[in-house]
């Protein structure tokens, strides 16, 4: 069995990495690596690479005081036990030169090729593009790291190997600094690590992060686990030796280990499970690894005739396997003296993968089945986060996705044609249903989760099986936002938002731009595609609709875009003096436009109501009714309103409130809720008055009616209830009404 993850494993134990002679040198720690598995053509041209870098890098000295050439060498010797190939180790050399130094990509392109070249560039920081905030620059960074990283998956290998060595030289930092960089560490790098299947770097960084953000709950644990392996060193003798008498009675030949938890673990489980360090059992354990899949099977069993399981605590990761590729067995056991011993079993071939992950495919050259199917979901994900890219904004939308997109723990649910998907813990419906497409994210209008309907917001559980229904004419909801915890979906359903706010925007704001044209006696058909393009420069924006955008969102004024509009045609429109007065004064609101306009939750406009507009910043468009009290300090000051009208054909119902003041019986709320249903009308939500042990109770209503005429008729109806002694249509949020009746009595 090759040993290169066995090393390792052994060079990132290391707090901090021994000395390393020169890389051309006969005994050096990268030399030694390299003639494990490269021929010495392969080696020569690395050795090329180094002594190029270490020309680069002369006189620089690292924080710890040692020649700067020691960090890329020990970037490299991590990749050269992963049996990385000649361009990932070139790359590992030389990852820094194009950062610190003259040297450009283009340099290295023409010295050692194209490929190292963009593995170098993907590596690369953009220290010398300048930023808004560190925030931003660093999610920037990990944006361009990540998609160069979805082209060629050994950039991401090559930056973990260096984020290691760095972490392993941490204590040259100053501590705020150590902090920053570890908790970075912890939140991007270690979850990409567990993502890729690398197990042992996964550990080493979620530990070196662990031991710099509590250095006094890692010496403590660190401690304590010294501590527990001498007091419980006969136990875990005993029990090593009748697992290994078990499998030979049962004719398993299989190697025997123990396994000791990583501290960062141990602490995570007890902060999340509030246990002390004397009740975590598990923190040493055994594996076993077996020559084949049926050997695993086979072990299984003979423990279990052994030790007696704990049947909440076994796991069959070999039948479905973790996304990043793992598969094992994992099982706990009561040992000797009611102790449970957790076990894990697995192939040769399943352990290699284990700790090697992705980088197997380089480590051992397999053309096993399961290899490809590794490489396939690493091909997935990496695809999710380019959908994510196209459809994220800007950098820090990015790194949210990416974030939530870095769950370790999974819950594995069946598609209707019976294939297995693995989604984050507490992913919903709508997330299953971005999952499997964009098309079925953005149109899906319900759920069959085990045959039975459900809502879309239902968290999904382990064996699921889940069947979307979408409609043609359905599209996202803003209240998926609330529940979505992939950011494959959160990112489609942003982008969707924004683009229909955007498009709606832009049809508000060419309605008031007309307006202002209008008001100057231009016809709007006379501005010519030069005049806008003229205008567009001086924006700086690259299509018209970004500007009417803009005026929609209230981010330009209207009159000011339509005098410099006029401006650039340089007294070629004609004037018109006969237009329209209505054109002049007022936009006409059609009800359906969503993402643009708002009504006003104060006073709850419905067609037919006397009306006014305001165009607030980042809101667009805002509606509220003439008499509302929120537009007075307004309608002083005539350039923050505007007219606007109602479009005569309305087909969408609007929000109003209603306050009943009914007898106190049983049943008169059923009554109501009946009476508003025969009028053709929906009830958006209900509350009632605190019952004082008075004779009648009043009930807050917010229904969905057409416009006016039908708020009447819906009324009227309501009058005819026997019992209901006074009804009125009120302003503001009704979920607050109770509350202030009772404070006024």
């Amino acid at each position: 069995m090759p040993k290169a993850a066995q090393n390792l494993k052994a060079e990132i134990s290391k707090s901090s990495p021994a000395p390393l002679l020169p890389a051309d040198s006969e005994g050096s720690a990268l030399s030694i690596r390299l003639k494990q598995y490269f021929k010495p053509q392969d080696i020569e041209l690395v050795f090329e690479g180094y002594r190029y870098a270490d020309k680069a890098h002369e006189g620089v000295v690292r924080k710890t005081g040692e020649p700067y050439i020691t960090h890329p060498v020990s970037v490299a010797c991590i990749l050269a036990d992963l049996h990385m190939d000649v361009p990932t180790i070139l790359a590992a050399l030389l990852h820094d030169v194009v950062e610190d130094t003259s040297i450009t990509t283009l340099d290295i392109k023409e010295k050692f090729g194209l490929q190292v070249a963009e593995l170098v560039d993907g590596v690369t920081k953009l220290d010398k593009i300048e930023f808004q905030s560190a925030s931003e620059a660093q999610a920037e960074n990990f944006r361009k790291m990540l998609l160069a990283m979805s082209q060629d998956v050994r950039v991401i290998l090559v930056k973990l190997a260096d984020r290691l060595h760095n972490m392993q030289t941490l204590e040259a930092m100053r501590p705020e600094k150590q902090r920053l960089i570890a908790k970075e560490t912890l939140d991007i790098y270690a979850p990409i690590a567990n993502r890729l299947g690398l197990n042992s770097v996964y550990q080493a960084l979620e530990d070196l992060s662990f031991q710099y953000l509590h250095p006094m709950r890692y010496s403590a644990i660190s401690k304590a686990v010294m501590a527990a392996r001498g007091n419980r060193k006969e136990v875990i003798s005993k029990v090593l030796e009748s697992i290994q008498h078990q499998l030979k009675v049962f004719h398993v030949d299989a190697e025997v280990t123990g396994r000791e938890k990583h501290l960062y673990s141990i602490y995570r489980k007890m902060t999340r499970q509030a246990t002390p360090f004397s009740q975590v059992y598990d923190i040493y354990g055994f594996r076993v690894i077996v020559k084949d899949l049926p050997g695993c099977y086979l072990a299984l069993g003979a423990l279990h005739a052994l030790y007696k399981p704990i049947p909440s605590k076994f796991k069959d990761y070999i039948a479905i396997p973790k996304a990043n590729g793992y598969q094992s067995l994992h099982t706990t056991l009561l040992g000797p003296f009611g102790t449970p011993i957790e076990v894990q079993i697995r192939s040769a071939e399943m352990h290699n993968i284990a700790d090697a992950g992705v980088a197997a495919h380089w480590l051992y050259k397999s053309s096993d089945a399961q290899l490809t199917v590794l490489q396939q979901q690493t091909h997935q994900w990496l695809q999710r986060l380019l959908d994510i890219q196209n459809e994220s904004s800007d950098s820090l939308d990015f790194l949210e996705h990416l974030k939530i997109d870095l769950f370790p723990d999974e819950v594995y649910v069946f598609t209707p044609k019976g294939s297995i998907l693995a989604l984050p813990k507490r992913a919903t419906a709508v997330d299953f249903a971005y999952a499997v497409h964009s098309d079925i994210g953005n149109s899906c209008v319900a759920v069959r989760i085990n045959h039975e309907l459900a809502p879309l917001r239902t968290e999904l559980k382990n064996g699921d099986h889940v069947e979307i229904i979408t409609g043609s004419l359905a599209k996202p909801n803003p209240a998926w936002l609330n529940y979505v915890v992939t950011g494959r979906a959160r990112a489609h359903i942003r982008h969707f938002l924004k683009s229909q706010r955007s498009s709606e925007a832009a049809q508000i704001g060419e309605r008031l731009l007309n307006q202002a044209l209008r008001a100057l006696h231009v016809d709007p058909k006379q501005i010519s595609d030069e005049n806008w393009l003229k205008l567009m420069r001086d924006y700086g924006v690259i299509t018209k609709s970004e500007i009417l955008s803009e005026i929609g969102l209230g981010k330009r004024q209207n009159v000011m875009v339509a005098h410099q509009l006029v401006a650039t045609t340089d007294g070629h429109l004609e004037k018109h003096t006969k237009l329209p007065a209505k054109a002049l004064d007022t936009i006409t609101v059609r009800g359906t436009e969503g993402m643009a306009v708002m009504f006003a939750p104060c006073c709850h406009p419905i067609p037919g109501d006397p009306i006014l507009g305001f165009i607030n910043k980042d809101k667009g468009l805002v509606i509220h009714t003439h008499d509302c009290p929120s537009v007075r300090k307004f309608k002083l000051d005539p350039d923050k309103w505007l007219d606007v009208e109602w479009e005569p054909e309305n087909t969408r119902l609007f929000k109003t409130n209603l306050n009943l003041t009914v007898a106190n019986q049983p049943g008169m709320l059923a009554k109501i809720a009946a009476g508003i249903a025969d009028a053709g009308s929906n009830i958006d939500s209900v509350s009632v008055e605190e019952a004082d042990g008075s004779a009648y109770a009043n009930l807050y209503f917010t229904v969905q009616v057409k416009n006016r005429v039908h708020l009447a008729d819906l009324m009227r109806g309501l009058r005819k209830i026997p019992d209901v002694v006074r009804i009125n249509r009120t302003k503001g949020n009704i979920s607050t009404k109770a509350t202030a009746n009772k404070a006024s009595a």
